[in-house]
């Protein structure tokens, strides 16, 4: 019988794994705010207008996802956070975005952006070395649930809402996080096809995973 919201207790092993991998994720997470709230200042922004340009980076919402699951399943069977988290086709899901997040900056955006300092550092984290611990733990210290292959679907509809977020929103700010998306430099076509393309790579992507987690279960 097929499973898709099957939860699992996880053991002494997967929680220290969890917690450190957790502490990465937010250190990243609050550095990077730390460092681009005063910059997003000084170019104009109000503090709010800050925090909502910072978190309408997709690389943001996946690495927010992601630290809140990790430490979600440090807590008890019974809270209502690790009841959702721990269901397999959520863990999956984020590990889909993650993915998508060190796949699209390594190998679309790195050429594009150089930065120094502590913003190399939080860019480094963010997009290769989450992206990275979360694989790991999925791959490692869940249950791999027998998912539907109609979940690969059904997890296009995150980036479906970012994308028309953020569509809607650059239309009233003229700004756009990622450049494949810049209305105002490619136009509605380019955009239109760049978004297709990507919504695909989620769908076999999302069909990658499901693949896998039908080729074993592992429990710790």
């Amino acid at each position: 019988m097929e499973q898709t919201a099957t939860q699992y207790q996880a053991g002494k092993p997967a929680s220290i794994y969890a917690a450190g991998a957790g502490l990465v994720v937010w250190f990243a997470l609050i550095l990077q705010f730390s460092i681009s709230v005063p910059a997003y200042i000084q170019t104009g922004h109000s503090w709010a207008g800050a925090i909502i340009q910072i978190l309408s980076f997709f690389t943001i919402q996946s690495n927010l996802l992601a630290g809140v699951c990790l430490w979600a399943l440090l807590l008890q069977p019974s809270n209502t956070l690790y009841i959702f988290f721990s269901r397999g086709y959520v863990i999956a899901g984020i590990c889909l975005y993650i993915i998508i997040v060190g796949l699209v900056y390594n190998i679309i955006l790195r050429s594009l952006w150089h930065p120094a300092g502590l913003f190399k550092l939080a860019d480094e984290l963010l997009h290769s070395v989450n992206p990275l611990l979360f694989v790991i733990y999925w791959l490692f210290f869940t249950q791999k649930t027998k998912l539907k292959w109609t979940q690969s679907v059904n997890w296009l509809l995150f980036p479906f809402i970012y994308l028309i977020y953020t569509l809607s929103r650059g239309a009233i700010t003229r700004s756009y996080p990622y450049p494949f998306i810049d209305v105002v430099k490619l136009g509605y076509g380019r955009v239109l096809i760049n978004s297709v393309v990507l919504l695909i790579v989620f769908l076999a992507l999302g069909l990658l995973l499901i693949f896998v987690t039908r080729l074993f279960k592992r429990r710790i």
